[in-house]
């Protein structure tokens, strides 16, 4: 299986880069991993409804554009899906069976994904109805694939 894992912004903290390298590393004997990366849009302190809305399609377009053909996607949303981890495990599992052999996730900048992408994504999915910040996203992301991959083959994980 390939797993991509599509992004706004870079990772600014060592500690972030740490970790994302780590369960990249993890994850590599399960999986052909690829993390790619689109430019953010600056933020302006106090911006408009409007303007908001305008970054969330300039980030969703470059996000768009570097949807792999071939993947099934699966967007990162707060109001998506929130399996626990077997259950998510099951999921990618059964993905895997249907033939769905590259998944895609996608991560939104610092104001979410634009309403394209959503429709765009085969299926959302949700960690939490908090908010976390898009980098550490990756971490937990990354964290749960691995747990995920773990527990498809029965091997020991942290409950």
């Amino acid at each position: 299986m390939k797993i991509t894992v599509l992004c706004v912004g870079r990772i600014k903290e060592d500690y972030f880069t740490d970790a994302i390298r780590e369960y990249a590393k993890r994850l590599s004997r399960y999986v052909k991993l690829e993390i790619a990366e689109v430019e953010d849009e600056k933020t302006p302190d106090k911006a408009s409804d409007a303007e908001n809305a305008a970054i969330k399609e300039k980030e969703g377009a470059r996000l768009l554009a570097r949807l792999p053909e071939d993947a099934y996607v699966i967007a990162l949303a707060i109001d998506g899906k929130a399996p626990d981890s077997v259950e998510l495990s099951q999921h990618i599992e059964e993905l895997g069976v249907r033939g769905k052999s590259h998944l895609c996730f996608v991560i939104g900048g610092s104001l979410g994904l634009s309403p394209k992408l959503l429709a765009r994504a085969d299926e959302s999915l949700s960690f939490s109805r908090m908010t976390f910040p898009h980098q550490l996203m990756r971490v937990i992301l990354l964290e749960q694939l691995y747990r995920s991959f773990r527990i498809m083959r029965g091997e020991p994980y942290h409950k």
